[in-house]
């Protein structure tokens, strides 16, 4: 398998593009809003040192991206590809963020289409982590078709164990749209 971990993916409302050292700024102007980590498990990402964990972590990933919207420039969030499994044909996508200007506007599940539609060129099931208290991002993927398949504890990159729900995508499912 060939999975390509950082492509550039767009259409008409975003662009994800491979995280790059020189994204830290801009990216921590949209994560350093409170109110974007209010239900997630580590509600204190959006503290610089904090922060700067967080995207130390996402640029290891090799998997990570910045999103900007394209109409305006203004970057949007962040997103990544992890835990990439070739034995069972499936990856992982998450550690997703959008700044709030953009909740309710159709870039979170624009992001999750192109990611999914990008997943599915090379294996048949896409998993989702969600923190146990994250009900906004629970609904969202579950209107996307994801189903709930186990309760487990994810240990985020340099950040304590926390509660997290796992949520599946079968390739075949999907396709049926």
């Amino acid at each position: 398998m060939n999975f390509e971990l950082q492509p550039i993916l767009e259409n008409e409302l975003i662009k994800l593009v491979p995280l790059k050292h020189d994204d830290f700024e801009p990216l921590f102007q949209v994560a350093s809003d409170p109110l974007i980590w209010e239900q997630h498990p580590n509600k204190n990402r959006y503290q610089r040192d904090v922060f700067e964990n967080f995207f130390k972590g996402a640029m290891e990933s090799g998997g990570a991206f910045i999103v900007y919207d394209q109409a305006t420039g203004r970057v949007v969030g962040s997103s990544r590809f992890y835990e990439l499994n070739e034995e069972k044909s499936e990856i992982a996508v998450g550690y997703t963020f959008l700044g709030r200007d953009f909740w309710g506007r159709g870039h979170n599940k624009t992001l999750k289409h192109l990611m999914i539609n990008h997943a599915f060129q090379f294996v048949n099931r896409v998993i989702f982590h969600i923190g146990a208290t994250n009900f906004r991002s629970q609904k969202a993927i579950e209107k996307l078709g994801a189903e709930k398949f186990e309760e487990i504890e994810v240990a985020y990159y340099g950040e304590p164990v926390k509660w997290n729900f796992g949520y599946k995508i079968e390739k075949n499912s999907w396709l049926k749209g």
